[in-house]
């Protein structure tokens, strides 16, 4: 097991040292039994002696209540061991995730970090279980068992001394030669949990194209593919339990024959033998369980090398010890700004950027798809780190802020919004947790959101289903926009967040922006001109640079760009009415 990951037992360590001990007192138990069989045989059942039958068949139910008491007490431990471990893998996992930027998020699909938190940590927890059970069992049943035989009968002590080595190597060799298959299948569930999420999140575009059929062809090659990886490490594993039958068999009818001369020799008791042969019994069984568990940690190693890619992920973003935790104001500076996805040396998304937007302004942002709008402002509350240049918040780089104390401050609305499974109060409480009832409905109402939510017959206490997909997008915009208000930032970014409402009620919303936060400072990313024209300026990118700056009136005259969409949407009357 990966020393980084046995980090994580902490507090069940306790449990995880009691449950193999006691597993070793349930094998000395066992293992005592057939000698007490073998006297009751020998001696009680040979000589007719009841009260020593009686006296030595208690000693044999003691024995076997103690077995039965330290098993089960042993498997309480292990489980609540193994339990407690997957809890704090899970934990400490969705916590490192929680550190991460959007370029580490990158490295990882969200399906495959679905997978680490459940399919990969199910198997390193019950490989971690059968781990401190039967690896501490196994072991000492094998050598007590043989110690035992070897008292009662050399020749046999000698056979388990060549069965031994022989079964244990044919069973490992089944182990690794099954072991790359199983590594290979949970690629695969990635690639499948990805289909299924895919496929819920875009329901609604399957259902409206008609391509359940698609849909299903497409999971059942995934699922066949994962299914035919299994069923080739299954076959192979499946030799277990016929070398398993084969080589007890043949060591039980060597021994009855060894057994058998040594009786009629008088060498030996038919009690004795009886012992030998539970022993035998328990050796071949307790390499079975090596085995069981060797196949176990064998997928789980597989499990374990993608946890721990997750965990030895190094945030790209950190705070520093000295971070400044307090934003002065809303101004935004960039200077000579680059930005590449892909790092130094990548194809540039941001070039040669520079702005100065002081606090309090208005700022529009429009240029053609792919231009890099949003690009620009995930710069501002540091969700990506610029390739090159500075951008500055409150004159302060970005990069020298406590990330909380920067994000505290700068709203976002994303392009793509996202609401949360929980009550109207619940998701817009997402800016503040500990917002009044009055302070949720005064920003609904600055959002334009109040009239729709009151007509529902819970009003605030109106249930969002997971993803929003009871509320309709100009809804769930206003919804997303009022939760980003109720931060009380100094900073609000609007990433195309009104597309999806009329241009009455984004006019509405505009005009509460200006005289409900006129200390915040606004961008807004649009495709429409109206939803801009009035701001204190507009910038226009294009192609990751900066095609023209100014105010509505200037940009007419000065930038073709600006030019062509305005005289498209007014003029052409492409705008809604």
């Amino acid at each position: 097991m990966n020393k980084k990951l046995l980090r994580s037992v902490r507090e069940y360590k306790k449990q995880s040292i009691l449950a193999p001990l006691l597993v070793i007192l349930e094998v000395l138990m066992e293992v005592l039994i057939p000698l007490e069989m073998a006297k009751i045989i020998d001696i009680g059942i040979a000589q007719g002696n009841l009260s020593y039958i009686i006296q030595r068949g208690i000693i044999l139910v003691v024995m076997a209540m103690l077995a039965l008491f330290f098993g089960v007490q042993a498997g309480n431990m292990a489980a609540y061991a193994a339990a407690g471990y997957a809890k704090n893998l899970r934990h400490d996992i969705f916590y490192k995730v929680q550190d991460f930027s959007f370029k580490n998020i990158d490295h990882f699909s969200t399906s495959g970090l679905v997978t680490r938190m459940t399919t990969d940590i199910t198997n390193v927890q019950q490989a971690y279980m059968m781990s401190i059970r039967l690896l501490a069992r196994a072991p000492f049943m094998i050598i007590l068992s043989w110690i035992m035989t070897l008292t009662i009968s050399k020749p046999a002590s000698i056979l388990f001394l060549i069965a031994i080595p022989f079964l244990g190597g044919t069973l490992l060799f089944i182990a690794k030669a099954a072991h790359p298959h199983f590594i290979k299948v949970f690629d695969e569930y990635d690639v499948l949990n990805n289909s299924v999420q895919e496929n819920v999140n875009a329901s609604r575009v399957v259902k409206a194209f008609v391509r359940e059929d698609y849909e299903i062809g497409k999971f059942h090659g995934i699922s066949g593919y994962v299914y035919e990886l299994f069923t080739k490490a299954e076959k192979i594993v499946a030799w277990n339990a016929p070398v398993m039958q084969f080589t007890m068999y043949t060591v039980v009818l060597i021994l009855v024959a060894i057994g058998g001369r040594s009786i009629v020799g008088g060498t030996m008791e038919v009690g004795e033998l009886t012992s030998v042969i539970v022993y035998a019994l328990q050796i071949i069984g307790s390499l079975m369980m090596v085995t069981f568990v060797f196949v176990m940690i064998m997928i789980a190693e597989a499990s374990t090398d993608r946890i721990v890619g997750v965990l030895n992920e190094v945030p790209e973003m950190q705070d520093q010890a000295d971070a400044v935790k307090n934003v002065a104001d809303g101004s935004i500076d960039f200077d000579h700004v680059d930005f590449s996805y892909g790092g130094e040396g990548g194809n540039l998304s941001l070039k040669d950027i520079n702005l100065h937007i002081k606090s309090g302004q208005t700022v529009g942002i429009i240029g053609g798809t792919g231009s890099a709008k949003s690009t620009l402002v995930q710069m501002i509350p540091r969700l990506y780190d610029v390739t090159g240049g500075s951008v500055k918040v409150g004159g302060v780089d970005v990069r020298e802020y406590n990330l909380e104390a920067l994000r505290d401050q700068v709203s976002m609305v994303l392009q793509k919004n996202v609401l949360f499974s929980g009550s109207i109060y619940e998701n817009i409480r997402w800016g503040d947790e500990h917002a009044s009832d009055e302070e949720v409905q005064r920003v609904c109402r600055l959002a334009q959101a109040d009239g729709f939510i009151n007509e529902f017959p819970d009003g605030y206490n109106t249930m969002i289903v997971q993803g929003g997909n009871n509320v309709s997008g100009g809804q769930k915009q206003r919804l997303c926009i009022a939760r980003a208000l109720l931060k009380k930032p100094k900073i609000l970014i609007l990433d195309d967040s009104t597309s999806a409402v009329d241009t009455r009620t984004d006019a509405l919303i505009r005009k509460a922006f200006r005289e409900e936060i006129p200390d915040t400072t606004k961008l807004i990313i649009a495709q429409r001109v109206s939803s801009i024209e009035d701001a204190d300026q507009i910038i226009v990118l294009d192609d990751g640079k900066i095609a023209g700056v100014g105010t509505s009136e200037e940009l007419l005259k000065t930038n073709e760009i600006y030019r062509e969409v305005y005289e498209s949407q007014v003029k052409g009357g492409g705008e809604d009415e």
